[in-house]
């Protein structure tokens, strides 16, 4: 599944001020609803779910896990989404399904997941239960909705003969709510009429919802799905369509579509679509797999589905290539929903996607904007075999779909666009974030136990940025040690032998030892003895390299010396790590460390020799050196850059930052690795330190350093925007390289920010020219989020007011994204508590956006204290009406209380914590971690400010 809230690189780059069935039955429902709103199952990891639950469960359907007696094969369902709201003002779905599972040991309970759902009774049981293959079938003892654990229970008056196989069969009434989970409606605008879309999203817990169902993903089964929708409509699923007649229920002339069998697959894997869209398609590959591309009616005849027709078939053949494993399925169908909590989803077969992450207009959508989408349809087809063929047994192991699609995502999309550096940008887009996450005491293992992981919360929870980003990094580690070839060769025979199977991590390590050892590749351990190290237990080390001795020591990084890591460790925090380098007189060099320090001759250098160790920042690690190593890469920075590959110009710069805030080096010693930029003008180099000294404007702006500060920076910039300003002939041209149209970006953004001479006149300029004429819209639209953000930050109503009807009427979802964005820029904090209103109204902010508007407008330093407020007095209201379908609370949590320095907000944030008990379900961990960032930025603060102030004084004054 791709990433939930999304601050798109170009938003975080450009926006200056954000820095850095019956009547009774249908009543009986809606009564339910109104007790039952999403969220309110939940309760934080450290009570239990429910009141009626015990905290240390007898009974088996007072736990959250299915025993091991039943197994399904099949079921059989047919849903009727109503597309119009009935007369209690409820938009429903009605169904029946049968599920056929045998028995695996002889038992008189049956458990299956149901959830939100009004059960039809047949003689006062909610099922039917048959025996199959001529056997009787046990008569029905009592059936109940056990709520807390979302079970619909059967007990039997005798058992489950073990070895046969039965039948149960139920009918069911569901809401067809806007809460983004289950089986749901978005809804949209089109030709002035309001059109409804009943679709999924059943990752991780919710086809529980749509019918009863054995709801892990260890359940696989194969799916017969039937779909009763209006005329006019159009209906998919995971497989292709066997026939769709006309029928008559009621007098309502419909349609009935039957769908093929599906391969045998996960629960959470499920989706089907009724709606109005259409698609623009073709045939892919020897197999003729169609490839179709779904969305509003629009849209497609717009063209904006183009890109991704064009884009899947590459991709597609790709990961047939790298898996050597021939895609599974007939077909490809890729569907772009205006409402969509997550970033995408890998239903096999039927991918549905935000519209911003399928949908690309070169018109209105930036380079940016088609990069996400690249990358996205690559993420997600990697899934079609890693996850999907075969899938993690439990979700304690989500990180070994995620982590892993994330990484193989930059290969495909390098692929497709092999012009655009994808290979290095990963170590932007996932790698320098998640270490400052995974540097933290409250961070956690990528694979938990899977006692550890029970309860709905807890898995939503693993979907963060550990899971995908370091999952990614640490794979890709492990890629380059053994070699991308060895690779994929052992994926190969995993996906051979696994395949419409479950499997524990420790089943891809024994392929990849055989690929391993097939390939002759020396190792100091076994690939399952290495890498248990980088998935068991949390963080990473910082490895320390003395240039005058040959030492080199490992230690665990933290951000915070002075937290506690109270998570036990089998193996000390000690890591097994691959160390690559590169010197002076010699190219790069590889060097296991095993153990805490080794001594290697290799790295004792002359005078008037530089190392740089971690090369391309291949290695999951932090990296420091002695201070004369220091001192000299300082020096070459200084005098001829280019000399450092450009991957490790930025990694000295991160490194540096984050030792300085872990107190290990002066926090001068890292601001001295910026000076070089005045010379630099590759992006990665200039993007890290951006979001590096966004630390310091989040810590500094409200305080006497900001202008000293804003001087350096305006020094360091200024050349910068001088480039490309004569590159781009005056701003009318755009940058050939992928890359570069990023950092002409990040050079505008900057030179706005800081004051640079002709930096406003340009935005306002540019901004104003389309208030007047609002047809046309002459701005590149890869500077459209720099250009908006500023304006309206240097305006007022009038601006405000503009780009808010301007986003109430974009057609294009990326152009509405980046108005939405900028439309908190503004600095009238009256303009800002009304818009944070809006966000809580979906006829204004769609519910799928609620969350990451409140964090762009917490981006904002005028914004920050308002919505803070805004999220204390509404948390209930936010976590009830809209935490069932979202997957971002998390980053709302932290994105909102990372200016806080100061010993009074930290008071505000545990007086938060104590006042919303239970409240706080997946985003519980991002809570405890920004309690933690909070001490670490007071303790910082305290500690640096002078030095820092003095610093920045003094360089501003001093020459280039």
């Amino acid at each position: 599944m791709g990433k939930g809230l999304y601050i798109t690189k170009g938003v975080a780059v450009a926006c200056a001020v954000l820095a850095i069935g019956a009547v009774a039955t249908i009543i009986a429902l809606s009564v339910a609803y109104s007790k039952e709103k999403p969220g309110s199952e939940a309760a934080s990891t450290a009570s239990p779910v429910g009141t009626s639950t015990p905290s240390t469960p007898k009974e088996p359907w007072q736990r959250f896990r299915l025993p091991d007696t039943l197994a399904p094969l099949w079921y059989n369902a047919t849903l009727r989404p109503r597309l119009e709201p009935n007369a209690e003002g409820l938009y429903i779905f009605t169904g029946h399904s049968l599920v056929v599972f045998k028995c695996v040991r002889a038992t008189d309970l049956i458990l299956i997941h149901s959830n939100k759902l009004n059960l039809t009774t047949f003689q006062g049981f909610h099922v039917k239960l048959k025996g199959l293959d001529g056997g009787p079938a046990p008569s029905l003892r009592k059936t109940w909705l056990e709520v807390p654990t979302q079970y619909l229970v059967v007990r039997l008056n005798s058992f489950l003969a073990a070895g046969s196989a039965y039948e149960l069969y139920t009918e069911f009434v569901g809401e067809l709510s806007d809460e983004l989970g289950g089986f749901y409606r978005s809804e949209y605008i089109e030709d002035g009429v309001k059109r409804v879309v009943a679709t999924t999203q059943m990752e991780s817990t919710d086809a529980r919802k749509a019918f009863p169902c054995f709801d892990e993903p260890a359940m696989k089964a194969v799916f017969h799905m039937t779909l009763i929708h209006p005329q006019g409509t159009v209906a998919l699923s995971n497989s292709m369509d066997l026939d769709a007649v006309n029928i008559s229920i009621d007098g309502q002339n419909l349609i009935r579509t039957r769908f093929e069998p599906t391969e045998r697959m996960s629960t959470y894997l499920l989706a089907f679509v009724v709606s109005e869209f259409t698609y623009a398609g073709k045939t892919q590959g020897a197999d003729d797999v169609s490839i179709r591309i779904w969305a509003r009616k629009t849209a497609i005849e717009e063209g904006q589905g183009d890109y991704a027709l064009q884009k899947t078939g590459p991709i597609l053949a790709f990961f047939e290539g790298y898996y050597n494993s021939t895609y599974p399925l007939s077909k490809s169908d890729q569907i772009a929903l205006p409402d969509f909590a997550a970033g995408a989803m890998e239903n096999w077969g039927l991918i549905t996607y935000r519209e911003t992450n399928l949908l690309y207009n070169p018109e209105v959508s930036s380079n940016a904007d088609k990069e996400k989408v690249a990358t996205t349809i690559s993420h997600e087809l990697a899934h079609m075999w890693f996850g999907n063929l075969v899938t993690m047994k439990w979700w304690n192991d989500l990180w070994l779909n995620e982590g892993f699609a994330s990484y193989v995502s930059y290969l495909g999309a390098n692929y497709a666009q092999p012009t655009w550096n994808m290979l290095d940008l990963i170590v932007l887009n996932e790698i320098i974030g998640v270490m400052a996450v995974d540097a933290l005491a409250s961070s956690h293992p990528l694979s938990s136990k899977e006692e550890d992981i029970m309860k709905p919360e807890h898995i939503m929870e693993l979907f963060d940025s550990i899971t995908y980003s370091k999952g990614a990094a640490v794979l890709r580690m492990l890629s380059e040690f053994i070699t991308e070839t060895i690779f994929s060769q052992g994926l190969h025979t995993y996906l051979e032998e696994f395949k419409y199977n479950n499997t524990v991590y420790k089943d891809l390590w024994k392929h990849l030892q055989m690929a391993v050892d097939k390939g002759g590749i020396p190792l100091p351990d076994s690939v399952e003895a290495i890498m248990n190290r980088w998935i068991l237990q949390m963080g990473f080390p910082l490895i320390t390299v003395d240039t005058k001795t040959g030492k080199i020591t490992q230690k665990h990084f933290l951000l915070d010396p002075k937290s506690v890591v109270d998570r036990p460790s089998e193996f000390n925090y000690e890591w097994i790590v691959p160390i690559t380098w590169v010197n002076t007189r010699a190219s790069i060099q590889q060097y296991w460390l095993v153990g805490k320090e080794a001594t290697n001759k290799d790295i004792v250098l002359n005078a008037d020799e530089w190392l740089v160790a971690n090369i391309d920042m291949k290695g999951f690690y932090r990296v420091n050196y002695d201070s004369d190593n220091w001192e000299r890469l300082l020096a070459k920075l200084s005098s001829k850059h280019v000399d450092i590959p450009v991957i490790n110009r930025a990694q000295i710069i991160d490194d540096a930052f984050n030792l300085a805030k872990a107190n290990i080096v002066n926090t001068t010693l890292a601001l001295r690795t910026t000076k070089f930029l005045s010379k630099e003008i590759e992006y990665v180099p200039w993007e890290t330190a951006t979001r590096n000294l966004g630390y310091f404007y989040l810590m500094f702006d409200r305080s006497e350093v900001y202008g000293p500060m804003q001087a350096y920076i305006r020094k360091l910039v200024g050349p910068l925007f001088d480039y490309f300003r004569t590159l781009t002939v005056n701003w009318t041209t755009i940058p050939t390289g992928h890359t570069d149209q990023y950092n002409q970006v990040n050079a505008i953004s900057l030179a706005c920010k800081t004051g640079v001479e002709g930096c406003k006149d340009l935005t306002t300029g540019l901004f104003k020219n389309w208030m007047q004429n609002p047809a046309k819209n002459t701005i590149s639209p890869n500077l459209r989020s720099t250009v908006y953000c500023n304006a309206i930050a240097g305006g007022g109503v009038k601006e405000w007011d503009f780009a808010w009807s301007m986003y109430k009427n974009a057609a294009v979802a990326s152009e509405a994204n980046k108005l939405m964005a900028a439309l908190s820029c503004t600095t009238q904090p009256w303009l800002l508590n009304r818009y944070l209103d809006y966000c809580l109204d979906p006829e204004k902010i769609r519910k799928q956006d609620a969350a990451s508007t409140i964090a762009y407008i917490a981006s904002n330093p005028i914004g920050q204290s308002l919505a803070w407020d805004f999220v204390r007095a509404r948390w209930s209201h936010i976590f009830h009406d809209y935490g069932g379908g979202s997957f971002s609370f998390d980053r709302l949590i932290k994105v909102v209380t990372r200016r806080f320095s100061t010993e009074f907000e930290y008071n505000q944030l545990l007086r938060f914590k104590e006042d919303h008990p239970g409240q706080f379900g997946s985003s519980t961990m991002a809570l405890e971690q920004a309690l933690e960032k909070t001490k670490a930025n007071m303790d910082w603060v305290t500690n640096n400010k002078d030095l820092v102030l003095e610093w920045f004084t003094s360089e501003a004054s001093s020459p280039v």
